[in-house]
């Protein structure tokens, strides 16, 4: 989720503190702790969200010749006009069955999904219906004293699918405390294979294991509030797409084919953030595309305007599925809407229809069930937010929680 204007959110916000025990971590050789900025320095601007560009029809420009017959002049301002007129959208293509589920806070039981499983029955509870997907993320370290890397989290995978659910792991090349500033986990750092023994023994855990689950590496990278993305944190262009794949490389050297990879961006209707084609690390290294976006409305905390689903989220996507990744399952990996500037239930009745109707290779949503940075985003701020979810996500497009015995490879999407 791209950073409210005024306090960029930390990694630390991302786990909950009962979620970081100590038989996760492991000792980090020859890391040292990196140099952390405070929370209040070098707030990145936030992503510009605005509404879809807009269509046009192909082959539409045309150029007066000096000696044109009357008739042909005639034909070519008929053919001008035809052109000038506004576009029709596009027949709704049928999206396929898509997965569903959430990244869920700690409001709902006093600690976040998947550390207290109860937060996910209780968020199901309201939904009425099970998750086929639980969102949970971690960074490479914590560097609060001395750097000790986290391990691979087992025992959360597999209470996620013994509960039916696929896990979606957000894993990232960085440490908490969350900082732009971190010398020791920049994109360099990783291309130069100085977190190897880690990303290896973090790889050979996740085959140890044995289950599918989405691996989420280094989201959001083409805003600039994270300290994976080029232009902060040292990181130059060209690196992003070479630590990918350099992890990506460890990943398949030791047979950990149960990973998904994951590669998402923020949406970006405006092209106001990196250029995504500079940063895909081409369709060997990638299983599935994603997309973040957040209606923030006019909430207090980071007042903007009311946008819809298709505006935060349809030049990003047509962009992705036709001239980057064209044929890539896609998931949409956060979202979330404030109450403030529009209906909440509105726009949560209207987003979960446009997604099983509009998106043909929308394979995937996951709602941001969580309080973050002030902001509104849990679906029971309202009773009829609450109950707009519920009745959305009772289309049978949305998968439940059967998941528990899914075979082995990549996931991949249903129907």
């Amino acid at each position: 989720m791209p950073a409210a204007p005024t306090a960029r959110r930390s990694l630390r916000n991302l786990l909950t503190a009962g979620a970081i025990a100590s038989a996760l971590l492991v000792a980090a050789p020859g890391t040292g702790a990196a140099k952390s900025a405070s929370a209040d320095q070098g707030s990145p601007g936030r992503a510009g969200l605005s509404g879809a560009r807009e269509l046009r029809g192909p082959g539409c420009k045309t150029l007066s010749r000096p000696g044109t017959s009357a008739r042909m002049r005639r034909i070519e301002r008929r053919r001008v006009k035809r052109c000038t007129r506004p576009v029709k959208a596009a027949a709704s293509a049928a999206t396929g069955p898509l997965y569903w589920g959430a990244w869920i806070g700690s409001q709902l039981t006093g600690d976040e999904a998947p550390w207290d499983m109860g937060a996910v029955s209780k968020f199901e509870g309201m939904a009425g219906k099970g998750a086929s997907a639980i969102n949970f993320s971690s960074p490479f370290a914590d560097c609060s004293s001395s750097c000790t890397y986290y391990k691979f989290p087992a025992a959360e995978m597999e209470a996620i699918r013994a509960h039916g659910s696929m896990p979606f792991f957000s894993w990232a090349s960085s440490a908490t405390p969350g900082s732009l500033n971190q010398p020791d986990f920049q994109l360099s750092d990783v291309i130069e294979g100085h977190h190897d023994a880690y990303i290896r023994e973090f790889a050979e855990a996740a085959k140890a294991w044995g289950h599918p689950f989405f691996l989420r590496f280094n989201w959001e990278m083409n805003g600039n509030w994270f300290g994976w993305s080029e232009g902060v944190n040292g990181n130059q262009a060209g690196e992003y797409v070479a630590a990918w794949r350099h992890v990506h490389d460890i990943f398949t050297q030791v047979g950990a084919t149960n990973a998904t990879w994951v590669w998402c961006p923020n949406v970006d209707p405006e092209s106001k953030l990196h250029d995504l084609a500079s940063l895909y690390p081409g369709d060997a290294y990638v299983d599935w595309t994603g997309l973040d976006g957040y209606n923030w409305g006019t909430n207090p905390t980071r007042p903007d305007r009311w946008r819809s689903f298709d505006d935060l989220f349809k030049s990003t996507y047509d962009r992705i599925t036709e001239t980057i990744a064209p044929g890539k399952p896609l998931m949409i990996s956060e979202v979330g809407c404030s109450e403030y500037g529009g209906s909440k239930a509105e726009w949560i009745a209207n987003a979960l229809e446009s997604a099983r109707t509009n998106y043909p290779l929308l394979r995937g949503l996951l709602w941001f069930e969580k309080f973050d940075d002030g902001m509104d985003w849990p679906i029971e701020t309202s009773s009829s937010a609450a109950a707009a979810f519920a009745q959305g996500i009772q289309s049978p497009s949305y998968l439940g929680n059967t998941f528990a015995s899914i075979g082995p490879g990549a996931i991949q999407p249903t129907g």
